[in-house]
């Protein structure tokens, strides 16, 4: 309590925020050593989580998927929920290992466009577990393809074999099969005539034949995993596709390409409904396009995508067929006499994440990330400034293309932070809570804070509050946080966090580092 005003009413103390986290280095898969060139189709371009948070899907450039699955909580024999019931001592150190990995997509020709299509994988979605087996839903620039992985029993079988010097030509296996039934058949399943030879002279029956045959046996179960592709979804997309996400229905998902959202169902691969359809009867009068689409986490009528005019909309599909009517639209204005050459470049939401609950979209442009309300539509609640020492650099950034990277963002299953990538392969987390002022800058290497100073305290405003927060990165102008000239060609532009841990996978170049807290 703060105590009493005059008016006697009791003012509550605002709840003090978690305190920021410490961040440790947990495992890195296909780090490359000092001076090995890195080959373009190992670049990974996509990481996803399951909702469970026990395998971690990462795509590549060459149409590769990786699976990775959690091995720290599956020696104990049970969830990490049930350890916990019981009091069992669990390590802070989450630990995946490699699983398996299968070639999504193959390079292929459009003949008609005489266009190339790239297999690099653009977006992973996992979908939900059957029997034991894994679903995911992975897509390249054109075609969207549904995979199920399981481990499939291989029966290894002991050889028959006999003692050859025990028995001459075939009859040593003809007889031991018949001498060892107290009762003999012949193959058509009838009782041999005793007045009758059925056997050829040529076989010969040497005593204790029967002992040295040995029946086939089961010697082994070994599993192997395997991944077959079980439905493809293609010839749906003019453009290419930005986006796919899962509907909280676990029947039906969205595809989003720069002018279009298809909605799929799982089951049905040769028809899709085209629910938002941007493009305008001229192409010359094409203002912005579609950047990022996903599905609301738990209603299943509600979506959201985002321009490159730096607006989220919101829409409804109980509205119409064709959501080209939005039930609500999220934007920034922005400040009078701020309007540059840039200013619409750097505008462009390059990804959105709704958080846990639905309650709250994270969107994230060139310079910025903006945490919005849904019940909020005249602003972010929070504004946080990933790179501000980059704006003076930005007509560089624009002749090097660099410009134009898109950058993936992601919230923490609690909702209490925010983390997203920059260049020099540093990625930031920023506390999101009431009163947080925590902003961390992590390197992906093995030792992820050795580029941390300390951020400047600076006051922040609860998430309900209307008044907008805005918080910077620890930066200096034309350099990064640890006073290196920046490097442009090393950028993290993927990244994940684990589902109820606090816990991160990010992407630098081919090699997948992973950070816990």
């Amino acid at each position: 309590m703060n105590g009493a005003d005059d008016g006697g009413e009791v003012v509550d103390a605002p709840p003090s925020p978690p305190p920021p986290l410490e961040w440790k280095f947990s495992q890195v898969f296909g780090e490359r050593s000092a001076g090995e060139e890195v080959q373009e189709v190992d670049i990974i371009s996509a990481i996803e989580f399951d909702k469970t948070g026990d395998h971690l899907a990462t795509g590549d450039r060459g149409g590769r998927v990786v699976l990775f699955e959690r091995t720290d909580t599956k020696d104990h024999g049970g969830s990490r929920r049930e350890l916990e019931r019981m009091d069992y001592q669990i390590s802070r150190h989450p630990e995946f290992r490699y699983k398996t990995e299968f070639q999504s997509h193959e390079p292929e020709f459009d003949y008609l466009k005489s266009l190339e299509i790239e297999e690099k994988i653009n977006k992973i979605r996992w979908c939900q577990t059957a029997n034991g087996a894994l679903f995911l839903l992975s897509t390249n620039d054109k075609t969207i393809k549904f995979w199920k992985v399981q481990e499939k029993k291989v029966k290894k079988i002991s050889d028959m074999n006999m003692d050859a010097s025990k028995g001459v030509g075939n009859g040593g296996v003809a007889s031991s099969s018949i001498s060892s039934s107290p009762r003999p058949y012949v193959a058509n399943g009838g009782y041999p005539d005793k007045s009758h030879n059925y056997m050829s002279n040529d076989f010969s029956f040497p005593p204790g034949v029967s002992q040295s045959l040995h029946l086939p046996v089961v010697t082994s179960h070994e599993t192997s995993l395997v991944a077959r592709c079980r439905r493809v979804y293609a010839h749906a997309h003019d453009y290419h596709i930005n986006s796919i996400s899962n509907n909280s229905d676990g029947e039906t998902f969205i595809s989003a390409d720069d002018l279009r959202i298809n909605l799929w169902n799982l089951e049905i691969s040769n028809q899709s409904f085209n629910i938002v359809d941007v493009k305008p009867a001229n192409m010359e009068d094409l203002t912005e396009v579609i950047t990022s689409a996903e599905f609301h986490p738990t209603h299943c009528n509600v979506l959201a995508y985002s321009s490159s005019k730096g607006s989220i909309r919101l829409i409804d599909l109980r509205q119409s067929a064709l959501c080209d009517t939005h039930s609500k639209l999220f934007e920034e204005q922005e400040a009078p006499g701020s309007r540059s050459f840039f200013t619409e470049i750097i505008a462009s939401i390059s990804d959105i994440k709704f958080g846990k609950d639905g309650r709250f979209i994270l969107s994230r442009d060139y310079m910025t990330l903006k945490l919005w309300d849904i019940n909020m539509d005249s602003g972010p609640v929070a504004t946080f400034q990933v790179h501000e020492y980059l704006r003076p650099k930005l007509c560089d950034l624009y002749e090097n293309d660099s410009i134009f990277d898109k950058f993936e963002c992601c919230l923490s299953g609690d909702g209490q932070r925010v983390a997203t990538g920059s260049y020099s392969n540093l990625f930031r987390v920023f506390g999101c809570a009431t009163n947080s002022t925590e902003t961390t800058t992590l390197e992906a290497s093995k030792n992820p804070m050795r580029r941390q100073v300390p951020a400047p305290s600076r006051p922040s405003r609860s998430l309900s509050s209307i008044t907008r927060v805005v918080r910077r990165g620890a930066e200096s102008p034309g350099v990064d946080a640890n006073g290196n000239s920046y490097d442009f060609t090393t950028k993290l532009l993927h990244l994940a966090w684990h589902p109820t841990e606090n816990s991160i996978a990010c992407a630098a170049a081919n090699s997948l580092y992973m950070y816990y807290a």
